[in-house]
């Protein structure tokens, strides 16, 4: 019991002492918080301090890892989808990049999927996981690899390989990308102010130290704190009562119907103006992310993890993300969209949003940041949905 309290107390704590040094060392910042958690997780998981899974309290221990990180995901998923907006007056660029760059991916999924399912097992759980993290982000993969009955080990292992793959993505976008993209495609005006670099890199190193949680423990800030639970708990609760319904008539259903269902629910309260004006609501569900982030990576002991198909699962994702980057230009040249636009998509949807303004620096243009953080709203809303659909379409065939 005293282990478990020391626990929760490190996963709750731990996320704002690695945003903090985000903010104030940009070596921080520039790995990510993410992956830093997962880091950390994954040295607290092996230092051999844990009791073994197999004895009662290794299995007491991992029992509440996993109730604690189930319970995470769909807190988180409404209060980040509470700042979704649609608006009338969304350029053109903009929305041919968001549905070219989510055909990308799924196209890429659909046509590896037979090359390597065979080495993979469990694939088309994988592939699913896949599509649900290349189109939304790592709150899409948590959610669906909890409706697809993915144990928390597997799950950060799948994870893991991700983030190695798409950091290696990121690096070639930075060092070859922009640059291959503007020759190929064209080049619109920067920046209405003129494309000034220094300006625009000290503008997002700016907002980069800001730190989005200031204040939310004032006054005021407890009382958007109260609102944004009492809304969030309310659509938990009807999503449950869904999925109950629902799982009645396909049992073993229930969580896929959860997510799901909180998915949609949260998309049609974000409508209603009283909560999409909610503060801090991205930021508290993403600080849940967080905390699931580095509990899961604490579960990933690599003595008890299966590596198997681990070189095809990589390969999967290279596969899927270099094609679905290739179709995403090649739909650009056909539809004239803009370089940047079309690489800041393609960015917002493998990496996921938090990375668009790293990529928006490297291009020297910050009117790429309101369309690519856009996106990359959509991008949560519909990751859920297609990763289901595309997992059990696979699994049929």
């Amino acid at each position: 019991m005293f282990l478990k309290i020391i626990l929760l107390v490190f996963y709750l704590l731990a996320p704002a002492a690695v945003l903090y040094g985000c903010r104030r060392w940009r070596w921080m910042d520039k790995i990510g918080p993410i992956l830093l958690l997962y880091f950390l997780g994954a040295i607290i998981a092996n230092l051999g301090i844990f009791p073994v899974t197999g004895t009662p309290e290794g299995d007491s221990l991992l029992q509440f890892q996993n109730n604690f990180s189930t319970v995470l995901v769909p807190m988180a998923i409404p209060m980040i989808l509470f700042s979704f907006t649609y608006r009338k007056n969304d350029t053109k660029d903009q929305l041919i990049a968001m549905i070219t760059g989510l055909l990308a991916v799924v196209i890429a999924v659909v046509v590896g999927y037979p090359i390597f399912a065979k080495h993979i097992p469990d694939a088309p759980k994988i592939a699913g996981m896949y599509t649900a993290c290349l189109t939304g982000g790592t709150v899409n993969m948590a959610a669906v690899s909890k409706m697809l009955g993915v144990d928390g080990q597997q799950y950060a292992l799948l994870n893991t390989y991700d983030m190695m793959v798409s950091f290696t993505y990121l690096v070639f976008i930075m060092a070859f990308g922009i640059r291959w993209a503007r020759k190929f495609l064209p080049v619109k005006t920067l920046d209405s102010a003129g494309n000034d670099g220094a300006e625009v890199r000290a503008q997002i190193e700016k907002d980069r130290q800001k730190n989005p949680y200031k204040g939310l423990w004032s006054k005021e800030g407890l009382m958007e704190l109260l609102k944004l639970l009492g809304v969030t708990l309310v659509i938990v609760g009807l999503s449950a009562g869904v999925a109950v319904g629902l799982s009645k008539l396909i049992p073993g259903t229930f969580m896929m119907w959860f997510i799901l269902s909180a998915t949609t629910f949260s998309i049609a309260a974000s409508f209603i103006k009283p909560v999409r004006r909610i503060k801090y609501s991205y930021e508290v569900g993403m600080y849940l992310i967080y905390i699931f982030s580095i509990v899961v990576a604490s579960m990933a002991n690599v003595r008890s993890m299966d590596f198997s198909g681990a070189l095809f699962i990589v390969g999967f994702l290279f596969f899927m993300e270099v094609v679905s980057l290739t179709l995403q230009l090649l739909t650009a040249k056909v539809f004239k969209v803009d370089a940047d636009t079309a690489v800041i998509a393609s960015v917002t949807y493998i990496n996921s949003p938090p990375f668009v303004p790293m990529i928006a620096a490297s291009m020297n243009n910050k009117r790429v940041l309101a369309p690519g953080l856009a996106i990359g709203v959509i991008g949560y809303a519909v990751g859920n949905y297609l990763g289901v659909l595309i997992c059990n379409i696979l699994g049929a065939l």
